[in-house]
């Protein structure tokens, strides 16, 4: 009866903690964001985004695709860098996607009420048809789904040699690096070999589906090692890439921003200026926290919303205490949430 009580009223803390639902959200439109519509750079050429067309993980019964978000944001990011964006799929026509409510920004939802975008997702071109003559850049995007469809398409692979042939930048997050493997350059030598990389981890595959190894052809970091990449693994589900030359990689939708800004500096832009969002400046308090501890992760935190005058998001904060539940991390898991009310409090004074 003590124990129920108690995560009861634990459970109460912790929603006193989570700001008000901003109802207006679902409605946020691209022409309302000033990132997208001011001192937008002329025309500077297309990039490829690839999706996958596969919408189901293997026999396990449950659904997949392609991650709106990895889609959406960088996007954004190459449109408001200069770069026209198509989107490519295996089979074509519109693609199966997968929304996380819970990640769901301003710049996502934008994307969903976007005519031009939706146009282009949901009659995605067809691999076959793609002339990479046309593209400055290629990006794959991340969704558990890529683990079935990317590894062994053909003209996937005929699309990285081609731009690794052209000294074209070649982008991939999370589950996206699955486009790389099995590439096998003219020389005979696997693409990856000896290239930095990141990639969803074996360590956050198997937390959310420790079926994983008997569901997916393989783990995508053992293949990627496997193949002769340098792996760089970051903190589990924080923002970490690998730049290695024209190709630069992303561990999880986290790393899609900086991810995608990078493309952009490799293509020989500067970046434009754009406002940190809430979860960003939570994933560098989340990283300070993994990295130097709680004392410090405060006086960043403090920094961001007092000196910075920026936002933290607080149900990102609560969404890893609950990951570090599932990892047995009671002691993160009470750090967490007192983050997340040291958060509430700094923004109360404001």
């Amino acid at each position: 009866m003590i124990t129920i009580i108690i995560i009861i009223l634990t459970g109460l803390y912790i929603a006193n903690l989570l700001p008000t639902e901003d109802i207006t959200l679902p409605q946020s439109k691209a022409s309302e964001i000033s990132y997208l519509t001011k001192d937008v750079p002329s025309y500077r050429g297309k990039i490829l985004a690839i999706v996958t067309s596969t919408d189901s993980l293997g026999t396990s019964g449950k659904g997949t695709g392609y991650e709106l978000t990895e889609l959406s944001r960088a996007y954004y990011v190459f449109k408001a860098n200069g770069f026209d964006v198509d989107v490519a799929s295996p089979l074509g026509g519109k693609p199966p996607v997968v929304l996380d409510n819970d990640d769901m920004g301003v710049f996502d939802y934008a994307f969903l009420n976007d005519s031009i975008a939706q146009s282009k997702t949901n009659k995605s071109l067809l691999l076959k048809d793609v002339k990479p003559d046309l593209y400055e850049a290629i990006y794959f995007v991340g969704g558990k789904g890529a683990m079935f469809d990317f590894p062994d398409n053909k003209f996937i692979q005929a699309l990285v040699q081609d731009f690794d042939k052209n000294n074209k930048v070649i982008g991939a997050v999370c589950h996206g690096p699955a486009a790389l493997v099995n590439v096998t350059l003219e020389n005979g030598q696997s693409f990856l070999k000896n290239k930095q990389v990141s990639s969803f981890t074996n360590k956050e595959e198997l937390l959310f589906i420790p079926k994983a190894a008997a569901i997916f052809p393989f783990l995508l970091q053992d293949e990627l090692i496997a193949q002769g990449a340098v792996f760089n693994e970051g903190v589990m589900y924080l923002e970490k890439i690998s730049h290695d030359n024209n190709l630069i990689t992303g561990q999880n939708p986290w790393s899609v921003w900086v991810l995608a800004e990078t493309m952009v500096k490799q293509l020989g832009y500067s970046p434009k200026q754009r406002t940190i969002t809430p979860e960003e400046n939570t994933v560098k308090v989340l990283n300070a926290y993994a990295i130097k501890g709680k004392d410090n992760s405060k006086a960043l935190m403090k920094q961001i919303i007092e000196v910075n005058k920026e936002s933290i998001s607080r149900e990102l904060l609560i969404s890893h205490s609950a990951i570090s539940v599932l990892q047995g991390n009671l002691i993160k898991f009470y750090d967490l949430i007192r983050l997340a009310s040291y958060a509430k409090n700094l923004k109360s004074s404001k």
